[in-house]
């Protein structure tokens, strides 16, 4: 069974190729603080479908390249224009 996971599209700059943050919290082993932290995966979109601030489910593939190790399952939210503007209009 390979593994599935869902993310948030952040950079769509390369051909077929996709930068994919998953994020996860957890509470620290010690302290017990609940921490935040990311795993990046660089996917393949066959199709370019995705864009940035997409929401996409993502599953674990045979190595494609040299960091491509997931394939696209599915776009499950598209962004709104506003989510990909914001970054922009706060400088």
């Amino acid at each position: 069974m390979h593994k599935r996971m869902i993310g948030v599209v952040t950079s769509d700059k390369m051909n077929k190729t996709r930068r994919v943050e998953v994020g996860r919290t957890f509470k620290h082993a010690k302290y017990g603080k609940t921490v935040r932290s990311r795993t990046i995966c660089h996917i393949h979109d066959e199709e370019n479908t995705s864009h940035t601030g997409d929401t996409v489910e993502i599953v674990e593939s045979r190595p494609l390249s040299k960091l491509k190790r997931w394939e696209l399952v599915r776009v499950v939210t598209k962004a709104t224009s506003l989510e990909t503007a914001a970054p922009a209009a706060s400088n």
